[in-house]
């Protein structure tokens, strides 16, 4: 029952909008948190508990961020919702083509390969050696570029609309995107950069597999997919196919003769039936 109402449930909401839900719930609950510090920022109490860490320490005794990280941004009320918006007109492009669960692992994936190159990146490059121990990140714009990333390689040709711009072609957007992270990769927001390069290099991975044939989303449907019912199979039933030995057939028999065919239990009953079958034929 527990099987059926879980996939009724995940057919009926629409992954995007799953995924904004949370984005706006998580959005609120740290800035709520944020305002009620009068002199401790966000960063330093509910945020640094949500967004993943660079310095190794840190981040072991804070394991859960690898994925809550994939649902908090760092930016203001007003690029939030823009960017709830682009994601919700991206993500339905993207499930128009391959589907609304593969949307959900690409958004994972996204974050995943966007928390590793951040994490990577602080702890290989020496120029973040000093900023490492207290660099965060925010992960639902990498989740979001991976989505922008592997529709523009399904539909690279689709054309959106910009403010002040017009109609463009996606994979140009795209383009710039990728430019500007690299080039932010070298200033004081270096950690958002990596997430967006990692969750891009992720999408473009992701879609590369897809079409050639290896989808890594499959796990996704066997977890929403209901099992089957089960059956209940006594342990103590005979195979009805198995011819009846013979001193079974003999004891029967002395059974009948003894105390009448009526005093045969139901099996014995078909034990013999069997019996006379076989000799039949």
């Amino acid at each position: 029952m527990f099987e059926e109402k879980r996939h009724r449930v995940s057919n009926s909401i629409s992954k995007i909008t799953l995924l904004i839900v949370i984005n706006i719930v998580v959005f609120f609950i740290t800035g709520i948190f944020g305002s009620l510090q009068a002199h401790t920022s966000v960063n330093e109490t509910v945020y640094s508990y949500l967004a993943v860490h660079s310095y190794l320490p840190t981040l072991l005794s804070r394991f859960w961020t690898v994925a809550t990280f994939m649902f908090v941004n760092a930016t203001s009320f007003i690029s939030f919702i823009f960017g709830m918006l682009w994601f919700y007109w991206i993500g339905q492009i993207f499930e128009d083509f391959v589907g609304s669960k593969r949307l959900l692992t690409l958004y994972i994936l996204g974050g995943l390969g966007g928390a590793l190159l951040f994490i990577l990146a602080y702890n290989i490059f020496p120029i973040y050696s000093v900023s490492k121990t207290i660099a965060t990140a925010a992960g639902a714009p990498a989740c979001i570029m991976a989505v922008m990333v592997g529709t523009a390689m399904i539909a690279p040709d689709y054309t959106v609309f910009l403010f002040f711009i017009g109609a463009v072609k996606l994979k140009w957007v795209v383009v710039v995107y990728v430019i500007l992270d690299l080039l932010l990769t070298t200033g004081t927001n270096a950690g958002a950069a990596f997430t967006h390069i990692g969750g891009a290099g992720m999408g473009f991975i992701y879609v590369r597999q897809l079409q050639s044939g290896n989808d890594w989303g499959e796990w996704f449907g066997k977890f929403f997919k209901p099992k089957p019912h089960l059956r209940v199979v006594s342990k103590n039933q005979k195979n009805t196919n198995t011819k009846p030995r013979q001193d079974e057939i003999d004891r029967i028999l002395d059974k009948i003769s003894s105390s009448g065919y009526d005093s045969l239990s139901k099996q014995e009953k078909e034990t013999l039936f069997r019996a006379s079958n076989d000799d039949k034929s």
